[in-house]
C-alpha cells in the first residue's frame, strides 16, 4: 500500500494529457499489487502463491512504466529512482514469500 500512496503521488503532477494514459496505467498496476496480495492471502495456499505471481507481474508493470515515464519526462530521476527501489524491495519480498511458501508447504 505504500507503493501505491506513493505511485499516486507521483502521478498527480503529470501532464493532464496523461489521466487517462500511463497515469490510470500506473495507478492501476500499483493497486493490482496491494489487492492481490491481500486477495490471495484470503484463499487456499495454492490461490495465494498464484497471487502473488500476478502481483509481481503488476510490479514489473510499473517499473516499465516509470521508466517511460523518465525517458517521456514526465518525473524526474530522482522520483523514478527511488519508486523503482521501493518496487525492487517489494518484489525481494514477494519472492521470498513465494519462496517460503513452496518450501514450508510444498
Amino acid at each position: 500500500m505504500d507503493l501505491t500512496e506513493a505511485v499516486y503521488r507521483a502521478t498527480d503532477r503529470f501532464p493532464v494529457t496523461e489521466r487517462y494514459g500511463l497515469v490510470a496505467q500506473l495507478r492501476r498496476a500499483s493497486v493490482s499489487v496491494a489487492s492481490n496480495i491481500a486477495e490471495g492471502h484470503a484463499r487456499s495456499r495454492g490461490d495465494y502463491q498464484r497471487f502473488l505471481v500476478i502481483a509481481a507481474g503488476s510490479l514489473t508493470e510499473i517499473e516499465t512504466q516509470l521508466l517511460l515515464s523518465q525517458r517521456l519526462q514526465f518525473m524526474p530521476t530522482a522520483s523514478v529512482e527511488a519508486l523503482l527501489d521501493h518496487c525492487g524491495a517489494l518484489g525481494r519480498m514477494l519472492s521470498t514469500l513465494r519462496k517460503r511458501l513452496e518450501t514450508v508447504h510444498p
